[in-house]
């Protein structure tokens, strides 16, 4: 008999806050933090202010070896063990699955490349580890003292979903007993926006930077640069009920699949991104009349939004009696690419807590007009919380990732 897998710790560091209360202030006072580029005229993104890692680990000698994104993950991973009152035993053996992506923070260590030479008195003898995509993993083994069955996953947008979904499998399978799955990311730099200016993706109209991030909207240019970290404790419900820890939710299902079309557009017919959230669906037991609410991909993109847009007029509104309600919070953060959706679910399941799903803001002038976008603030009753979510994450390449969630209650 295979196990069923709980969460029962969340760490988080957004934009919009790093507790249930501060996302859903900033949210009830449309307060994202989307601001003019330092780094580009006319670029916007989405920083996290005074941000500082000390303030988490204190005095820590390898916080030098860290990308910015390598420390949101592990403070994300910090707050998650305090979140579930981890023990040393529950340590010891835990996994670890962490979807990260590229550091493109280069010219902070090769400020002046001459005639290919890279190297500089200043440059600090283990500067690779800041480039090393399981550097990550390896501070927040070492920070908890983490010792089980690990995986640095780097598929694009949808690694920390990926993330989630394998450390999930694990648990269910039998490997493992608990894990820690999530990710960290930020293309806040100037190596990282030049990466997306010149491949055309990201916001390009200028204007006021709140109004640039507009998911399926008609006047949807491209994304904004966002950074964040989010970790989860997963256990088998066993376990969890042994222990008495406190459940948040259970992962119920886990797809993930490949284009094989492009490097970086998705599939226009979206049947890969399909199969994806068809595989997830059935793992869970349920058909798609038995989802409640997507928290989208929604990048503000015109390719990806017009494909999600298609595939979930396709799988979910043509003669289906109950008929999902579809939220993307990249509307609020911006797109925090491989750390998207574990940030993106970490939001959800604090306002969820609160009462509240968040809206799609700019949403105007909706591309699709038979889907049930969420539009504005939605305060919940008990009869009417969604129990069942969809998380859809994809990503260049052509990878494609969806999660079921369903709240505990």
């Amino acid at each position: 008999m295979r196990n069923r897998v709980v969460i029962t710790g969340a760490g988080y560091v957004t934009s919009l806050g790093s507790t249930p209360d501060e996302i859903t202030s900033a949210v009830r006072h449309n307060a994202p933090s989307f601001s003019p580029s330092h780094d580009f005229e006319g670029c916007v993104d989405c920083p996290i202010s005074d941000f500082d890692l000390a303030a988490v680990t204190g005095r820590w000698k390898n916080k030098k070896y860290l990308s910015r994104g390598a420390q949101l993950a592990l403070c994300a991973a910090i707050r998650a063990a305090e979140d579930c009152s981890a023990t040393a035993d529950l340590l010891e053996n835990a996994g670890l699955f962490c979807g990260m992506g590229p550091n493109f923070d280069i010219s902070s260590d090769f400020p002046n490349v001459e005639n290919g030479n890279m190297d500089s008195p200043e440059l600090a003898a283990l500067w690779m580890l800041r480039y090393l995509p399981n550097t990550a993993a390896s501070a927040i083994s070492q920070f908890l003292h983490i010792h089980g069955e690990n995986s640095t996953i780097g598929t694009a947008c949808s690694a920390s979903t990926q993330a989630i979904g394998e450390a999930f499998r694990k648990i269910k399978d039998g490997y493992l007993t608990v894990a820690f799955a999530g990710g960290g990311d930020s293309r806040i730099s100037h190596g990282g926006l030049l990466a997306y200016k010149k491949a055309q993706a990201i916001w390009n109209k200028g204007g006021n930077p709140s109004e640039a991030c507009r998911p399926f909207d008609t006047e949807r240019s491209g994304f904004i640069a966002g950074e964040g970290g989010a970790m989860f404790v997963l256990e088998s419900l066993a376990h969890a009920q042994k222990r008495g820890a406190h459940i948040i939710a259970e992962i119920c299902g886990y797809g993930a699949t490949m284009d094989a079309h492009t490097m970086t557009a998705p599939h226009p017919d979206a049947l890969h991104a399909e199969r994806a959230v068809l595989s997830a669906i059935a793992e869970a037991k349920l058909t798609p009349e038995d989802i409640d609410l997507i928290c989208a991909h929604g990048t503000s993109t015109p390719l990806n939004d017009e494909m999600e847009a298609a595939m979930i007029e396709r799988m979910f509104y043509s003669g289906n009696d109950h008929q999902p309600r579809v939220t993307a919070l990249k509307s609020w953060v911006g797109h925090c690419t491989a750390a998207s959706g574990a940030v993106e679910l970490s939001i959800l399941l604090a306002m969820l807590n609160k009462g509240f799903i968040p809206p799609i803001r700019n949403l105007t002038t909706p591309c699709s007009d038979k889907i049930n976008f969420i539009t504005e603030l939605t305060a919940l009753s008990d009869s009417t919380i969604p129990p069942t979510i969809l998380l859809e994450n994809f990503g260049f390449g052509g990878q494609n990732s969806a999660l079921v969630v369903r709240l505990w209650s």
